[in-house]
């Protein structure tokens, strides 16, 4: 079975964390988003990939190489211009020999589902339900036959969608060459399956687990759900009067130094240094090469790799980006007073706590203040004492 992997889109609404890296290369638990699938596929008897790059590929080419590291084989096609999902899939058709899957390579699946949909019969969509089918592709169905396909309607039909796996088979290029330009400008590979559809030959399989990742807040549900699961290994070096409950990752180099505490699922990546007398809630990951020192609190947060939260700072229920530095007494708020969901540049998340999405390269000043729900765009500069609240561009400076 060959699996092809759809990377090679930006993640526009995942900005400003997309600046410098591809969203599925957005870390989840300190592993990408699309390490987690790939790893399920595997574990699922997959080995054969290709991946369909194009925004930054290199990051991905780099971290993920010729798959021998994950025990698998992964080819390339580069997607010069990100016209579409029939148009990425249309630069696989010469590798492709017979029945393969195609996944979303910004959803997270488990290795029995993904098992399960390889035993159908092509064509075959995965499906879900969800909550708020508006801002998917809304399918109806009738026993395991799919009898329609609108793409974000307001007013859908189902609670059911489009999940973005699938099994088929070499004939849907044939229709692939057929598709022409949407409204939206793009080549969309649900244009190719309304064929299938007039015809009753897709087939529905229900997913009983899918995640996916629109939203940065997405981040945060998804980075929780793998904490709980994933299995946990200690390495590094702990000094005495630490507490660190069994759930804690802990990467080789680390030094987690005296009067730290930890509680709950978190992870901690290589070559950091936490504490003295850090705090560090559940759900947190932690990347490589950090320092989150002395009276510092974190709780429930992503902090990717390189970035420095040294001395008396509060994060919580935040996204913060690579090579970020955090003055002394710098904190993120992450509740509104009227206990109103937060809201991010005019959209909500949905959660009741969040606090703020920081870019890469961002440096702050002593006793900064950012406010619930901020956005701050890479390489902003933040002087002391400063207020940051709302949508910050990239390379702002705030005085």
């Amino acid at each position: 079975m060959q699996c092809v992997v759809l990377a090679a889109g930006e993640g526009k609404r995942m900005r400003p964390l997309t600046a410098r890296r591809p969203k599925v290369m957005l870390p989840i638990a300190n592993r990408p988003m699309m390490e987690h699938l790939v790893v399920a596929a595997r574990d699922a008897g997959v080995t054969d990939f290709t991946f369909v790059v194009g925004y930054c590929e290199r990051e991905i080419r780099n971290h993920f190489g010729d798959g021998s590291n994950l025990g698998v084989t992964i080819t390339y096609v580069t997607q010069r211009h990100q016209l579409g999902t029939a148009d990425a899939l249309r630069a696989t058709a010469g590798m492709i020999r017979d029945r393969f899957l195609l996944l979303n390579g910004d959803m997270i699946l488990k290795s029995e589902d993904i098992r399960k949909l390889c035993r159908m019969n092509a064509p075959c969509m995965g499906i879900h339900e969800t909550d708020h089918p508006q801002d998917y592709g809304v399918v109806t169905v009738e026993g395991n036959r799919i009898t329609g396909l609108e793409e974000k309607s307001e007013e859908p039909k189902s609670n059911l969608i489009n999940a973005g796996a699938y099994l088929f088979d070499p004939g849907i290029f044939d229709l692939l060459a057929g598709v022409k330009v949407s409204g939206r400008g793009e080549f969309e590979l649900t244009d190719a399956l309304e064929t299938y559809i007039r015809e009753g030959t897709l087939r529905a399989y229900p997913l009983a687990y899918w995640l996916d990742v629109g939203q940065p807040w997405d981040l945060l549900d998804a980075n929780e759900g793998l904490l709980a699961t994933i299995s946990h290994e200690r390495h590094g070096t702990v000094e005495d009067g630490c507490t660190i409950p069994e759930t804690v990752s802990i990467g080789k180099g680390t030094v987690i130094r005296a009067g730290t505490y930890i509680e709950g699922a978190c992870i901690i990546g290589e070559n950091c240094v936490i504490g003295p007398h850090a705090y560090i809630r559940g759900s947190t990951s932690i990347g490589d090469n950090c320092h989150i020192g002395h009276a510092t609190e974190l709780k429930n947060s992503i902090i990717m790799p390189g970035t420095k939260i040294p001395h008396f700072n509060y994060i919580g229920d935040s996204i913060v980006g690579s090579n970020c530095n955090f003055g002394a007494g710098t904190k993120i708020a992450n509740l509104r007073h009227d206990n109103e969901p937060v809201k991010v540049c005019g959209k909500t998340t949905g959660r009741r706590k969040f606090g703020a999405i920081v870019g890469d390269n961002v440096l702050f000043g002593i006793n900064c203040s950012i406010n619930v729900g901020s956005l701050v765009g890479s390489g902003t500069r933040v002087a002391p004492h400063s207020l940051v609240e709302g949508c910050v561009g990239e390379n702002s400076v705030i005085r």
